[in-house]
């Protein structure tokens, strides 16, 4: 090491801050290579007695130097914390070495090591060890795990878990981190069974992993296990209507939940407002929600902004790069300053202007690749069936439901309520906004038709509105897609608009099973500024609507 070198160590080790139990060289920048350049380190760290924490973030430790403060170490048995960057670190000797002291280790943190798969392999044996039974905070942000050291990593918790519980003291880890590893559905999905075992996270950081729906409904189901979760950050991963679904069903579990990250992950309209549906009815300690760059349109970002305004703790709503446009930019912080919590929407500076048509088309035409490619590798096209029938399914109802005519309708008999919701999953929002489109398009003058239609459409709508709220919410989100009043994806399809769907729904509106924030969410959407759509006091008079070409993404 030359001599400019060790004058630079001596200076840093100057400024060491040496608090209770803890050394400190983070941030120091020392380049620290072989043996001889950490002799001065090596010593501090044998002459003090009760270490605690050792932290060399923020300097580069090559594997001869880290042997020797590996080797240093072997004697620190209450060492709790463990930190260090650009380690290029044998980890096997670390772990060996606090091993060997019996240390028993509440916070690791190996952030920043381009370790790789082999890298996880280093640390496995370490996190299988009784010196990780106690940990509570386990930081490996870009660490280029990838799938593999995911999976590794998911393992060797999972068995770091089941014989600490042998011991009868079971791993109970608060923190996780590990963004930018490219772990991928399949190393998020293996981390997911993990923590759905352990059921102890607080807090649990994966931006920018590759993950997409299967990934993350993967991770909802082990959120739901994790009853203690404050921060939940899986921002630039990619959600869609399935994952936000998912996940919004899992934070219907969650009642201390105070910050969400899902930012630059594609929420999209419909699952913002299924997010909407569980800040209306749970989240109470919420603090933050981030769903920036999401492609989030005007008018479910409103259904947002309305369903914050009860949240008494909320101190930011983050919608900038969104697909609002002027008009809705202004809307939404008119909204806000309405309620009185203009003061918590973030800047809506970058929002990216409402969607053209062409960008639509564009989607629709992937929408229907995807399909494609579902059939060729021998998946059921969901989009084929929307009305799910029982195997035992009258003939009739069969025929009614496949092509409905008045006539088919009538021929049910009085029976026909009974036998429809019998034979419509009910707890599918799609398959019954499907069939809500099918019966309205009967609604007639004539008044036996009418009075079936409306019957039929009540039985069935109490029956839905009986579930969750999020469920009902999907409900009305599939219902605005297939109108045309909102831009979807996945299996919805949009219908020809008729007279009949938009008086059923008029109907449908002003009864008891409606909830009044359902009816709230179709005011926004139903805006007569924007639709030329008529109000008869509270209620739209539907009758007065002009012809369907009115109807508009939003």
């Amino acid at each position: 090491m030359a001599s400019d070198d060790i004058a630079l160590l001596a200076e840093a080790l100057s400024k060491t801050h040496v608090g209770y139990g803890e050394l400190s060289y983070k941030g120091q920048g020392l380049k620290l290579d072989n043996t001889e350049s950490v002799k001065e380190l090596v010593r501090e760290i044998e002459e003090y007695q009760g270490l605690r924490a050792l932290r060399l973030e923020g300097n580069t430790v090559g594997v001869e130097a880290a042997q020797a403060i590996a080797k240093a170490l072997e004697c620190k048995d209450q060492l709790q914390v463990l930190g260090g960057e650009r380690l290029e670190i044998n980890c096997l000797s670390l772990g060996s070495a606090l091993m060997t002291a019996g240390a028993r280790l509440r916070e690791l943190d190996l952030s920043d090591n381009a370790f790789g798969p082999d890298g996880v392999k280093g640390i496995e044996t370490l996190l299988k060890s009784s010196v990780c039974h106690s940990l509570q905070e386990l930081r490996l942000n870009n660490c280029g795990m990838g799938i593999g050291g995911g999976k590794i990593l998911a393992a060797a918790l999972t068995e770091c878990h089941e014989q600490s519980s042998v011991l009868g003291a079971p791993l109970k880890l608060k923190v996780f981190q590990a963004g930018r590893n490219r772990l991928e559905n399949e190393g998020a999905t293996a981390l997911a069974l993990a923590f759905q075992l352990m059921g102890s996270l607080e807090e649990v950081h994966m931006p920018q992993n590759g993950i997409n729906h299967a990934g993350v409904t993967a991770l909802a189901t082990a959120m739901q296990h994790n009853p203690h979760l404050r921060i939940l950050n899986l921002n630039d991963n990619t959600f869609t209507k399935r994952g936000a679904l998912a996940m919004a069903q899992a934070l219907r579990h969650l009642r201390t939940v105070q910050v969400i990250n899902f930012g630059d992950c594609l929420v999209r309209s419909e699952g913002a407002i299924a997010l909407s549906a569980v800040l209306r009815e749970g989240l109470p300690t919420l603090k933050e929600l981030n769903l920036s760059f999401g492609e989030i349109t005007e008018a479910a970002a409103l259904v947002l902004a309305q369903a914050v305004q009860d949240k008494p703790h909320m101190e930011k709503l983050d919608l900038n790069g969104n697909c609002l446009g002027e008009e809705g930019c202004e809307a939404l912080k008119e909204t806000m300053d309405n309620m009185d919590r203009a003061d918590i929407l973030a800047s809506l500076s970058d929002d990216e202007g409402e969607p053209d048509e062409e960008e639509e088309e564009e989607e629709e035409v992937e929408d229907e690749d995807n399909g494609k490619e579902m059939k060729e590798n021998g998946v059921k096209d969901e989009k084929e069936s929307p009305v799910k029938l029982e195997p035992t399914c009258h003939p009739e109802i069969l025929s009614f439901l496949s092509s409905p005519t008045a006539e088919t309708l009538l021929k049910l008999g009085d029976n026909r309520t009974g036998l429809i919701q019998q034979h419509v999953d009910v707890s599918d929002p799609d398959k019954v906004a499907d069939a809500f489109l099918r019966i309205s398009s009967l609604y007639s003058d004539d008044h036996e038709v009418k009075k079936a239609v409306l019957e039929t459409i009540d039985i069935l709508l109490k029956k839905a509105f009986s579930g969750s709220s999020l469920q009902t919410y999907s409900f009305l989100s599939t219902l605005l897609v297939m109108l045309g009043l909102l831009k979807g994806e996945g299996k919805a399809k949009k219908v020809q608009v008729l007279p009949g769907h938009l008086l059923v729904l008029e109907h449908a509106v002003q009864q008891d099973y409606f909830p009044q924030d359902h009816a709230t969410l179709l005011d926004t959407f139903f805006d007569p500024s924007r639709h030329h759509f008529k109000k008869n006091t509270s209620k739209y008079n539907f009758s007065t609507l002009p012809a369907p070409e009115c109807f508009h993404y939003l």
